[in-house]
């Protein structure tokens, strides 16, 4: 799985060395795989700060220092989550771009409401915040966790350009 990262992570990883510019990322469904990728590539301390599977109500407050309070009218697994996700780890790691990702991997659906197969993904830098929500329609947890990861650097890379 991590394989199948590594070209875009090449890329994204070429493009922020040759600006001197840094990521930290935040992220929940992807497990992991998208702190993997960009760590996979050779001289990621130039680029990669840090990163976190914020998985829990606990590591959410623990690891982002996210309050009760700044959830007030955002729902877990939306675009403003995934936002929050990514304005939180900035913050904290004081990089030049962040990425957030929240979701259901599946097989079941969330207590939100949101079916197997929903991610939203934000990125945040210079340029300001963009986001994107994924709906692959399957229960399939890895095959959404692949799908997750490749649509979060997809949208990291554009927000490069």
């Amino acid at each position: 799985m991590l394989q199948e990262l590594l070209p875009q992570a090449e890329r994204i990883a070429a493009k922020l060395k040759a600006r001197n510019e840094t990521i930290s990322v935040a992220e929940s469904s992807t497990a992991g795989l998208l702190c993997a990728a960009l760590l996979a590539i050779p001289g990621a301390s130039a680029y990669f700060m840090g990163g976190g599977v914020v998985y829990t109500r606990q590591s959410r407050a623990e690891l982002l220092g996210v309050t009760e309070q700044e959830l007030t009218g955002i729902t877990p697994s939306t675009e403003p989550y995934a936002a929050l996700f990514a304005r939180k780890i900035r913050g904290k790691l004081a990089t030049t771009w962040s990425l957030g990702e929240t979701g259901t991997a599946g097989p079941t659906g969330s207590r939100y409401g949101h079916a197997a197969g929903h991610s939203c993904i934000a990125v945040i830098g210079p340029n300001g915040e963009r986001s994107i929500t994924v709906e692959t329609g399957k229960a399939d947890r890895l095959d959404n966790m692949r799908a997750f990861s490749i649509a979060a650097l997809d949208l990291l890379e554009k927000a490069l350009g």
